[in-house]
């Protein structure tokens, strides 16, 4: 049988242990071609655009392919 702590863990004791297990946000910055939020060193995802020029082809959404 392993051994087995002698006293209750304070709430605020199991906070600070576990404090390296939080979400994040999402780091966004504006895509300065279209305005919207994409995720930064990527192009974007509504116009294709990169550090000013086009990379991307991207396709209308409007439903037929």
């Amino acid at each position: 049988m392993p051994p087995l702590p002698k006293r209750k863990y304070a709430k605020a004791r199991q906070g600070e242990r576990r404090q390296h297990l939080r979400l994040d946000p999402i780091n966004m910055t504006e895509c300065p071609n279209c305005r919207q939020m994409r995720l930064p060193h990527r192009a974007c995802p509504h116009c294709g655009f990169y550090r000013g020029r086009q990379v991307v082809d991207v396709k209308s959404r409007s439903g037929t392919s």
